[in-house]
């Protein structure tokens, strides 16, 4: 079964090449939208398993912060080539669509997988619990400038600039603490044994193919940006819905691959803080990340999300958290995420 797979991946390997030469060729945009597409999604699995090979040697900690950090690396340049395009709301969506994605989706799919081959999964609530309550301080963040303007409406656009800037300033710092927590202080709480699970590539190779798969995915999501306005055209499709489902769920490609692999391996430690961290990092990292980088672009970005995207958020934190309170998982709660995001999913879908 695993070979088939790796087959399939191949094959959808040869859309890079069909991409690249659609643009030179001149195809229609929309087109190129979803061959861009179907370009990723190999890519971010390479992505995923590179990752996965690495952090057998490096373990879990730095493995699940490499895999967060190279599979969010997707979100990333898309959110950068989407600022410069003007395309702002389509970066907060996929922001959104991204923290809620790597919770319900990634962690329930890992759980439900996981779950079937084993009965009960354990892993260290207290690593686990650390992330949930760095993504309530995202909320926190995320939210007191959408409250900011709403109690103070006629407070100007530099005001709330000035507001968003300063709190992605905060957002890093906590950040940057959260990762000298997980490598350096409390880094106990992130072990495993790793003895038992034999990389299949070396060192080097996984570099390797973690540094072109990264390369690749940069190219892809700059043309990828550049298609979206024809889909919205033509499909009717509002920017809201592009960015928080399909945009994310390209994006988090290589987080779904990767927690499901860990999870059926029994690595539950390895799988949530690929699915946690992921997530964590999309709101402490990426987005005030592009926040300042906006700041280069004609069109700034801010921190203000619609009130649908920020009860979406605190509805996923919240379940996240209570599902993991307890250090063990099974398949019914890795169920109940994953409906969880269904329910959003179709509400985003017909959102005006």
């Amino acid at each position: 079964m695993k070979n088939i797979i790796n087959k399939i991946f191949l094959f959808f390997l040869l859309f890079v090449p069909i991409t690249l030469g659609a643009v030179y060729l001149h195809v229609s945009l929309l087109a190129i939208f979803f061959l861009a597409t179907l370009a990723i999604i190999p890519l971010a699995k390479y992505i995923g398993e590179a990752t996965e090979e690495l952090a057998v040697y490096t373990g879990p900690a730095l493995g699940g912060l490499l895999n967060a950090t190279f599979g969010n690396a997707t979100e990333l340049l898309i959110g950068v080539f989407a600022l410069r395009a003007g395309l702002v709301e389509v970066v907060k969506a996929s922001i959104t669509g991204s923290i809620i994605g790597n919770l319900l989706l990634v962690g329930g799919m890992a759980m439900l997988a996981g779950g079937f081959k084993h009965k009960k999964q354990l892993f260290n609530k207290t690593g686990a619990l650390a992330a949930s309550s760095t993504l309530l301080l995202a909320v926190i963040a995320l939210v007191m400038p959408a409250i900011f303007l709403q109690t103070a409406p006629s407070i100007g656009n530099q005001v709330i600039e000035e507001l968003s800037i300063f709190v992605s300033v905060f957002m890093l710092i906590v950040y940057a603490a959260s990762l000298f927590f997980i490598l350096h202080t409390h880094k106990h709480l992130y072990t495993e044994e790793v003895g038992k699970y034999e990389p299949k590539w070396s060192k080097t190779k996984s570099m390797l193919i973690l540094f072109f798969a990264t390369l690749l995915v940069a190219w892809m999501s700059e043309i990828l940006v550049g298609s979206i306005e024809p889909l919205v055209a033509s499909f009717g499709w509002t920017e809201l819905f592009i960015g928080v489902i399909f945009i994310a769920i390209i994006g988090n490609a290589a987080e779904h691959s990767s927690a499901i692999v860990t999870a059926l391996k029994n690595r539950m430690d390895l799988a949530l803080q690929i699915s946690i961290g992921s997530a964590t990092q999309i709101a402490m990292f990426v987005a005030p990340c592009l926040v300042l980088i906006s700041l280069l672009f004609k069109t700034h970005m801010s921190l203000v999300f619609n009130t649908f995207e920020l009860i979406a958020i605190i509805l996923s934190i919240l379940i996240a958290n209570l599902i993991v309170e307890d250090g063990e998982s099974n398949w019914f709660e890795g169920l109940q995420l994953l409906m969880a995001y269904a329910i959003m999913a179709v509400a985003f879908f017909l959102h005006p």
